[in-house]
């Protein structure tokens, strides 16, 4: 990192979160941040989900909500991208404060709701771009809808021409009601008219779904369950946290979800046993708590075959990406694997 990045990232740690957050797509959206223009190692190659990568690492779902900085994403060198959620239609999520940085922890607090324009400006943005690299959306509800599920494939219909995979988001815990549509019934429902609508209007489309990582081990297993009944492509394992188990400042007591790197141990230890349970039949994404190389293979080697991250950047920016890169092939290399595929799940039973 330059000396004028760093300043500028120590800038935007001293603003308020969502307000340094819109500043810091806007430096994406200006070209400030360097593109990744060096080799990438070779045994970081990744093929999952019917891509080919240069390395698994992307940008997890919430960073980029309205899709304003796709290719700045790419460019910087992430290997895909998630955008949204998105709703059907613009919401402007809940009130008042929204997110609390919490510094001593290397983590954040967010109650934000499902914010977003809504599918038809997301659309019109995703259209506009230059085409290249892999792209997904995650797919929202409005906080009113009547029929949720019916709201996951209205936007999947709208935006499934432009995008090359899409998640069921049923694990923000921002929105009320959100969570229940994990269990077993309503969850099995839900992918199966969501699967519906992407095998009519956009078959090409790989679809996921992401989790909580507040889920007793019985409801992972009936996760497990319902995603290799209904044939879904991957989980994303996970969303945010409820827990406040270890944290030090004196911001943790705010309400919302808990990111970064306190859920580092809560997310891959359900992430290693959803692996467990689906032994390879679909693709497991690793997200919560990732900021390093090393963060990065304990995902891969409990089980994930891509790996995101979000609250990190905002504390190391988006060069963070090169350096995770690096560390970790450097990590695959000490341990005799020549490739990420070779890393996947060894940690598992």
């Amino acid at each position: 990192m330059s000396v004028m990045q760093r300043a500028g990232l120590k800038v935007l740690q001293r603003m308020d979160p969502e307000k340094a957050h819109g500043v810091a797509l806007r430096a994406l959206r200006a070209g400030m941040v360097p593109k990744w223009t060096a080799a990438v190692p070779t045994i970081l190659r990744t093929h999952a989900l019917g891509f080919d990568l240069a390395h698994p690492v992307g940008v997890a779902a919430g960073f980029d909500k309205n899709a304003e900085a796709v290719t700045p994403l790419l460019d910087a060198g992430f290997a895909f991208t998630e955008v949204g959620a998105v709703t059907p239609r613009p919401q402007p999520g809940n009130d008042g404060v929204r997110m609390v940085r919490l510094a001593s922890d290397r983590a954040a607090i967010n109650r934000f709701g499902f914010n977003n324009d809504g599918m038809e400006a997301v659309r019109k943005r995703l259209i506009d771009r230059r085409r290249g690299g892999v792209v997904g959306v995650n797919l929202g509800a409005n906080k009113d809808a009547a029929d949720r599920a019916e709201d996951y494939g209205t936007v999947l219909r709208r935006l499934g021409a432009w995008v090359d995979f899409a998640t069921v988001n049923v694990s923000s815990p921002n929105t009320e009601g959100l969570r229940d549509l994990q269990g077993r019934a309503m969850l099995a429902d839900l992918l199966a008219r969501t699967m519906a609508v992407r095998d009519e209007t956009c078959p090409r489309v790989k679809l996921l779904v992401k989790i909580s990582p507040d889920l007793t081990d019985a409801q992972i297993e009936d996760v497990a369950e319902v995603a290799l009944e209904s044939g879904i492509d991957g989980i994303v394992a996970t969303n945010t946290t409820l827990s406040r188990d270890g944290l030090r400042h004196a911001g943790r007591g705010a309400q919302g979800g808990l990111s970064g790197a306190p859920l580092l141990t809560r997310s891959t230890k359900v992430l290693a046993r959803l692996a467990a349970r689906t032994e390879g039949r679909v693709v497991l994404v690793g997200v919560g708590g990732v900021s390093s190389g090393a963060d990065a293979y304990a995902k891969i080697r409990a089980g994930a075959s891509l790996v995101q991250l979000y609250t990190a950047l905002a504390y190391a920016g988006p060069g963070l990406v090169k350096d995770i890169a690096r560390d970790l092939a450097r990590l695959l290399e000490r341990d005799g694997f020549t490739s990420v595929a070779q890393a996947v799940g060894v940690d598992i039973p």
